[in-house]
């Protein structure tokens, strides 16, 4: 028999039991389609995460006081601008440094107050990260030096504090002191998991008086190029541990937590996409079951087709086809809907979502391999029921 009209033959026994075909291929459907759906929100993840931290400058070298490892205690800073000083004079140019001082506050405005996350700064943060002014200025070298009372206000903030007027030239109290509104950010929204909207930025002078302290939680710099944050970084742990013998110092760049982030994420991938193919696994025991019981079910047919002479292995070429053209048509029906859904995820919720090329590929070839290996007992049984048996089958 060749292979063209075995598949005709298939087409045809799966035809005559429509609703047993379409109940069958249903496990195969929601198996593939869950892959689709669940890989897609995994790699949406990733592709959203990239993109957060990519969105925050380009070469960017962070180095704080302790170890990054999973597991460490954060360590208490005892970074202050005179290390700051010397970073600088190590990058050789100033403006490619900036520092945070952080701390949680209550901001308020007359009746109305917000929580936010102020951070001591330079003005230098702007040209750093990635930060834009929507209404007003930033701070100022003057503001820096002077360690003025002034403050830019995330978005979320300066709704929420002043609604529809403008925020600019007004006072706020931070901390119980008096500040004057010079700028107001540009909406951001999430990243990383933060409200970068809720943030507020005052002059890191001002921050060490409102606080009575002279740390520094962080340093940030701008490496000139991609290719020297390595050497870059090396340098400035190298200097700071010598100003400071007994803290360690750890210098992280995009690629690291972008390489962190993607092993975890892509486990996670992994993970989804695993759960789901337990789906596709029910889904080939059921094509398995049913193929067992077709083969029941015409072992007259099979008597009769081996008397006028078809061979055993085309007897058995027969079912397997139909088992594979049965987790075939599912395959592609569940590859529709899973992008289908994944269109619908991403239009009606903040899920991210990426359909890639790679996940359906796997999707359709799992469910065509599940055809092969959940269909090669019940062609073998067919292929070896003896004729003159089959025939005396009632």
């Amino acid at each position: 028999m060749r292979f063209t009209e075995a598949g005709r033959v298939a087409r045809d026994a799966l035809r005559a039991n429509r609703l047993r075909s379409g109940l069958t291929m249903f496990g195969v459907v929601i198996g593939v389609a869950a892959v689709v759906l669940l890989v897609a929100i995994g790699s949406g993840t990733r592709r959203e995460v990239e993109r957060q931290v990519e969105g925050l400058g380009s070469n960017l070298l962070v180095v704080v006081p302790g170890r990054l490892d999973f597991g460490s205690a954060p360590a208490a800073s005892r970074l202050s601008l005179a290390d700051v000083d010397a970073v600088s004079r190590m990058v050789g140019d100033p403006t490619r440094v900036a520092v945070t001082v952080t701390s949680g506050e209550t901001v308020r405005a007359g009746a109305r107050s917000a929580f936010g996350t102020v951070q001591g700064v330079l003005e230098t943060t702007p040209r750093v990260f990635v930060r834009d002014v929507a209404q007003g200025a930033y701070l100022s070298a003057s503001d820096v030096a002077a360690a003025r009372r002034v403050v830019v206000l995330g978005a979320t903030v300066a709704r929420t504090l002043f609604g529809d007027r403008d925020p600019v030239g007004q006072r706020v109290t931070v901390a119980g002191a008096r500040f004057r509104v010079v700028g107001v950010f540009a909406p951001m929204g999430r990243s990383l998991g933060v409200d970068r909207d809720g943030e507020v930025h005052i002059p890191v002078t001002a921050a060490h008086r409102l606080y009575g302290t002279q740390r520094i939680d962080g340093i940030a710099v701008r490496a000139p190029d991609r290719e020297r944050i390595p050497e870059l970084g090396d340098r400035i742990v190298e200097e700071l541990s010598r100003r400071h013998p007994d803290t360690d110092f750890s210098a992280v760049s995009q690629d690291q937590v972008l390489g962190v982030l993607g092993n975890i994420l892509g486990m996670l991938t992994g993970v989804l996409a695993a759960i789901a193919g337990i789906s596709l696994f029910v889904g080939g025991v059921g094509v398995s079951n049913v193929m067992l019981m077709s083969v029941r079910e015409r072992t007259r047919e099979i008597g009769l087709r081996k008397a006028v002479g078809a061979r055993s292995q085309d007897v058995g070429r027969q079912f397997l086809i139909e088992a594979v053209l049965l987790t075939t048509l599912g395959g592609l029906t569940g590859m529709l809907l899973g992008v289908a859904a994944a269109w619908l995820l991403a239009a009606v919720s903040p899920v991210p979502v990426a359909v890639t090329w790679w996940s359906l590929a796997l999707a359709f070839g799992v469910a065509t391999i599940v055809g092969i290996v959940f269909g090669v007992v019940p062609a073998r049984r067919a292929a070896r029921l003896d004729p003159v048996v089959a025939l005396r089958t009632d």
